[in-house]
């Protein structure tokens, strides 16, 4: 029996991902180095490696790429405070399901752009708890988030069950023993969700996936 859901934040309950795709393609283009959305998609969505390498590829310094990554979390953070929005349904879908089961969410983003993203929204009423980057040792595809989560429940694997988007999240999910439906987003969609529970059109759809699990 369900007695709790893990939910992803970027991509599940808000919007964000393309601004992250922006802000890191913004400061890669000032060392000439271009990113595609499907180099950002492989690299980013679906293994975590991330496109730095793509710098050093090209010869920028070590020095140089952490300065970088100091700027894309800053315009980051920027973009998030002026364009971050709720997914369509996830209000309604939180509020039928937080008198039924109890919730947290998992995310990899970082607590300062985790707390931007919801300064606004509303959203953390309906959950109990969140696990944040820096919360755990290694980040999706790796299983550690999710066990966080599961220590913060108390509850065997089988009693909850996640909410993702993305190849990676569902990698992570599975690696913790937990079932997982996915629901692709405008990045993650053609993925390979081998391995969900169920693969969803909406949030929407999430209660009574539940119900058939």
């Amino acid at each position: 029996m369900i007695k709790a859901i893990l939910w992803d934040n970027d991509g599940v309950l808000v919007d964000t991902e393309h601004l992250y795709f922006q802000a890191t393609r913004e400061v890669l283009a000032e060392v000439d180095v271009s990113l595609s959305e499907q180099d950002y998609i492989e690299y980013l969505l679906r293994d975590s490696r991330g496109a730095w390498h793509l710098a050093e590829d090209a010869g920028v310094t070590a020095d140089r790429i952490e300065a970088l990554k100091l700027k894309r979390n800053d315009r980051y953070g920027n973009l998030l405070a002026t364009d971050t929005h709720i997914i369509d349904g996830v209000q309604e879908t939180l509020a039928t399901l937080h008198d039924q089961y109890a919730m947290g969410i998992v995310t990899s983003s970082r607590r300062d752009h985790f707390d931007i993203i919801h300064a606004r929204t509303g959203l953390l009423d309906y959950f109990s708890f969140v696990v944040a980057g820096g919360d755990y040792e290694r980040s999706k595809p790796a299983p550690d988030p999710y066990i966080a989560g599961l220590q913060r429940m108390d509850l065997a694997t089988d009693q909850c069950v996640v909410i993702e988007d993305s190849e990676r999240g569902l990698q992570s999910a599975r690696s913790a023993g937990l079932r997982c439906l996915v629901i692709p987003s405008g990045m993650t969609r053609g993925g390979d969700f081998a391995g969900a529970a169920a693969i969803l059109q909406s949030v929407r759809e999430v209660p009574d996936a539940i119900e058939a699990l």
